[in-house]
């Protein structure tokens, strides 16, 4: 169903309805086949069956391979400074701090511009050339001699690979439908994780060629990303297929283009169309972009915790190997790919498509998992067992978004303007904010960071049950406007 994006004025007459009386107006589906619950495209006619079977394995495998490189390239910092580059560069004092910031300023600087081109301009040609870039940008990593050339490269990377999440979020909402969004998010989300549990066994691995043709270990891993990184890169220029209405995907038959479009018409969900001066005060004037974009900076500075080296750094202290050091906090990342994939599933079906309850749960746990670092001198067992739970915060960004997609869906411009502010501001936050809450002096004990995540996960869970009854509240007001016309 497609959702007003301002009040209408003709019911305001009428009471708001409470949250549930405004979910309940929400349609539901016919009673769906079992399969339904595996996977949704089990539950439809054999023609949207082979369109959703070419459109799955065309979007997800490239959104997935390539957030998975962009992770990589991303999470490698990390691996490498814990590995021996910390020594080898002489970094010091909080420096790891400086190059985790010039990688954000990076990626905060370029993505709304990236998004708004994205309506513009074809995403088969933009997102792989930010792909292409990136990569080559990587392998330069392993000859960086100085802790300043680090920062300008990863300045560099950081406005590169702006393009690809809120842009591959932003292509995936202008092909599924509501109740197939969760799913597709969230397993575009998940290979993130798979991203950072890579990482870690990649260094493990490399680490033995320490030495080999004069480069170091960390240096091997920066080479090998980039040789990873490349082919997926170039894939995306044969095989994204652009959005409905201008898609020029081989892959697909007229007919199945003609399908694209419509389903999108039934969802309510708007073409692209130009710019005004309109649309703009528009855009400005309603909750969503705010709210939205509010929702979205709690979620990713709120779960610090796993976004931090403090684990393996704490194990570091432990007098654990290299290798230890780098495989160990993958159960973190192992619980982040479950969790978002359970979360997914259960939006999409039981909880019939409703975002928000997964949501209060990861802000439950982040409270849960940061209240006992904040106490730090816990049983060791414990521990271990906050530092791996924290992968339970990292799995909604999926349903943030696909919720951001059924709120904005009647302005396409709208939607990509509200995708890249949400991983802008966030971002944005997210690149001051650890210089205050997770300084590198005070790891792993992190008494301000790990304290600041718990209130951080309360204005969470207040923010997504304040759009949860604005949302219904116009949900409300769109089908009393049906219904009088």
């Amino acid at each position: 169903m497609s959702t007003p994006s301002n009040r209408c004025p003709e019911v305001d007459q009428f009471p708001s309805p409470t949250s549930e009386e405004s979910e309940s107006l929400i349609p539901k589906s016919s009673k769906p086949h079992w399969t339904r619950y595996l996977w949704d495209t089990l539950d439809k006619s054999p023609e949207e069956q082979r369109f959703l079977l070419k459109l799955d394995a065309a979007i997800l495998t490239i959104a997935s391979l390539g957030y998975f490189i962009k992770h990589l390239d991303q999470i490698n910092i990390n691996n490498a400074f814990v590995s021996g580059m910390k020594e080898d560069l002489g970094l010091e004092g909080n420096e790891l701090n400086y190059i985790q910031t010039c990688w954000t300023v990076g990626y905060v600087i370029g993505q709304i511009p990236s998004n708004l081109l994205l309506t513009r301009i074809r995403p088969s040609l933009w997102i792989p050339s930010c792909e292409v870039l990136w990569s080559l940008l990587t392998i330069i990593m392993a000859k960086c001699s100085n802790v300043q050339q680090i920062y300008v490269l990863r300045f560099l990377i950081g406005l590169a690979e702006s393009s690809f999440y809120p842009g591959m979020q932003y292509i995936i909402g202008s092909w599924y439908q509501k109740h197939e969004l969760g799913k597709r998010s969230c397993v575009f989300h998940a290979s993130s994780a798979v991203g950072s549990m890579f990482s870690g066994y990649l260094m493990g691995a490399v680490y033995h060629l320490d030495g080999v043709n004069g480069f170091k270990g960390w240096q091997w891993l920066f080479i090998i990303n980039t040789v990873i990184s490349l082919p997926i890169a170039f894939s995306g220029f044969l095989f994204l297929p652009d959005v409905p209405e201008i898609t020029r995907a081989t892959y697909f038959s007229p007919d199945e283009i003609v399908l694209a479009q419509t389903r999108m018409q039934d969802e309510g969900r708007a073409n692209r169309a130009p710019y005004t001066m309109n649309k703009v005060k528009k855009v400005l004037s309603s909750w969503h972009i705010y709210l939205l974009t509010l929702l979205y900076i709690f979620y990713l500075n709120g779960g610090g915790v796993s976004a931090q080296p403090a684990f393996a750094i704490w194990l570091k202290q432990q007098g654990y190997s290299i290798t230890q050091i780098n495989t160990y906090p993958t159960l973190t990342t192992a619980v982040q790919i479950i969790t978002t994939l359970i979360y997914a599933w259960m939006s999409d079906t039981i909880l019939q498509g409703r975002r928000w309850p997964p949501i209060i749960f990861s802000g439950v746990m982040i409270i849960i998992v940061n209240t006992s670092l904040t106490v730090w001198n816990i049983p060791t067992g414990w521990k271990w067992g906050c530092f791996i739970l924290a992968g339970c915060s990292s799995g909604v960004s999926g349903l943030i978004y696909a919720w951001m997609h059924e709120i904005c869906a009647e302005d396409n411009e709208e939607r990509a303007l509200v995708a890249g502010s949400m991983n802008e501001m966030a971002n944005v936050v997210q690149t001051w904010l650890p210089l205050l809450i997770w300084q590198q002096v005070e790891a792993p004990e992190y008494p301000k960071g790990y304290l600041a995540s718990v209130w951080i996960a309360v204005a969470m869970i207040a923010t997504a049950m304040t759009i949860r009854h604005l949302h219904g509240r116009q949900v409300a007001q769109w089908a009393i406007k049906s219904t009088r016309e």
